[in-house]
């Protein structure tokens, strides 16, 4: 009985040491793969493209991509870019993603590799850039595919490395993103099994890694709603109902949903007007007003209810002053969520990745992200690695989707080791 003990002591010792064997492995690659992730990263920081346009980002991730042992396919949901290591043994099917697409932004940040790319969006010329940070997940992806290679005689199963396009959204009358991905058969095509995706933070010190179980992002709703007043001269607005006003009591009425009519104790939820168009001169009441806007929740039963508020609310304001308003809220991403057991059991990877000072768990944001629909299908882990300059308050940090963001790319090793960790220590 002794000797049987002594021997699973030595045979579980084993299994740990070879365990560690490829976390050290992975951290030895991963440095050495880091300064090709920089130069990636700074290539497609320069030459950025809106979204379901990735074209020369999906040729530029392919040609990179095509000197490993690896299955390539290209052009699903319009630019996708999708690669598969197939170790020829018996294992879980991961997926790993990252985004492609930049924003209609145009850069301030003084940088070598700064953007200067222009394109068209809504009809108007605009900046290009990547102001949320997707330039570094592909980076990031693309140098966890380049590691993996190096250690498939290690690995099992498949890793399916998903570069996906339109995160920000596809553009009007135009499909994209993961929810197009899913809809092409992305999930069953390649067997996926388990989904993990990293984002990049600009206010998050740069060296952590934060995380949520259960519901880390809130669904995006877009609103929209059209004010129908009667067209007037601008001296006699008693003659007309005048629509830009009525607009400002509808944007006010709208604020008091949130902090008047919701119980927020129990979830966070936005409602922001970021658009407002009437009008063709200084002295003319308009016949309408158009609004577009964003709804955020991380609750389903809040979603509903503040779908119904924001109707009645527009609805009886516009009819008080005798005008109209047509509301419209379209679903455009569902929380995103982290399937909490799925979560727990790979917390641990986190932690070698960063050190386990370095993980914090976060409280839910209420911005969004595709993924969720990716989380949908099959159970996700989605979590966030800093990137926020150790000597800069948060208060200045640059924020997401402005001419001013700017990451710190000495974070990007973690991420890899993040990726590759989670990969290797999978087990479904």
């Amino acid at each position: 009985m002794q000797n049987l003990f002594l021997v699973l002591l030595v045979f579980l010792s084993t299994i740990l040491t070879a365990q560690d064997k490829l976390t050290l492995r992975i951290a030895d690659l991963a440095k050495e793969t880091e300064a090709q992730v920089i130069n990636w990263r700074r290539h497609l920081h320069q030459y950025p493209e809106l979204s379901n346009r990735e074209f020369k980002t999906m040729a530029f991730i392919a040609e990179k991509l095509k000197g490993m042992n690896i299955t390539i396919e290209t052009g699903m949901a319009h630019t996708g870019v999708v690669a598969v290591l197939d170790t020829g043994k018996p294992g879980p099917v991961i997926g790993l993603r990252a985004d492609m697409d930049g924003l209609p932004v145009r850069e301030r940040v003084d940088l070598p590799f700064a953007s200067k790319e222009e394109s068209e969006y809504l009809g108007q010329k605009v900046g290009v850039m990547h102001a949320c940070g997707h330039d570094s997940h592909m980076a990031i992806l693309m140098g966890t595919a380049t590691l993996l290679n190096k250690m498939k005689k290690d690995l099992v199963g498949k890793i399916v490395f998903v570069f996906q396009p339109a995160e920000e959204g596809a553009p009007s009358g135009e499909e994209g993103g993961a929810e197009l991905l899913i809809k092409q058969g992305l999930i069953d095509k390649y067997g996926i099994q388990v989904m993990y995706g990293l984002h990049i933070s600009s206010t998050t010190d740069v060296g952590t890694i934060t995380y949520k179980p259960m519901g880390i992002m809130a669904a995006a709703d877009l609103l929209s709603i059209k004010v129908k007043g009667k067209q007037v001269h601008g001296s006699k607005p008693w003659s007309g109902v005048d629509p830009i006003v009525v607009s400002a009591q509808i944007i006010l009425g709208l604020q008091t949903i949130v902090s008047r009519q919701i119980d927020i104790t129990n979830e966070a939820a936005v409602i922001t007007i970021g658009k407002i168009s009437g009008g063709v001169r200084n002295n003319i009441i308009p016949e309408e007003v158009d609004m577009l806007g964003t709804i955020r929740t991380l609750d389903t039963a809040m979603q509903t209810t503040i779908h119904q508020k924001v109707k009645l609310t527009a609805e009886k304001i516009a009819e008080s002053a005798g005008a109209i308003a047509e509301v419209n809220i379209k679903k455009m991403y569902p929380v995103t969520y982290n399937n909490p057991q799925l979560t727990a059991k790979m917390l641990p990877s986190l932690e070698k990745a960063a050190g386990s000072d370095n993980v914090r768990v976060m409280r839910a944001s209420t911005g969004a992200e595709d993924f969720s629909f990716y989380a949908k299908k099959v159970p996700g882990l989605f979590f966030f690695l800093g990137g926020k300059p150790k000597n800069i308050n948060i208060i200045d940090a640059s924020q997401h989707h402005t001419p001013d963001f700017y990451i710190d790319e000495s974070g990007f090793i973690i991420g890899i080791k993040a990726l590759a960790q989670l990969v290797v220590d999978t087990k479904l």
